[in-house]
């Protein structure tokens, strides 16, 4: 990316060097970017809408059957 982003994660995330968490970041654009902080240089693009979507969808529980 060209472009200086400031990113973010949780306050929940401990600041232990092994301790990997998701990471965010807005783009001029206004796209959400996101990122593993174990992994700094993959980062996935995705809108404000669809991130809305898929935490309700985390928290809801809709997605647990796919790690059974």
């Amino acid at each position: 990316m060209s472009y200086v982003q400031h990113w973010r994660k949780s306050s929940y995330s401990a600041d232990a060097p092994d301790n990997a968490c998701v990471e965010l970041a807005h783009a001029p654009d206004a796209a959400i970017l996101l990122r593993e902080s174990d992994d700094p240089r993959t980062v996935i693009t995705t809108t404000p809408t669809a991130l809305r979507a898929f935490t309700r969808s985390v928290r809801a529980g809709r997605l647990d059957h796919l790690f059974r």
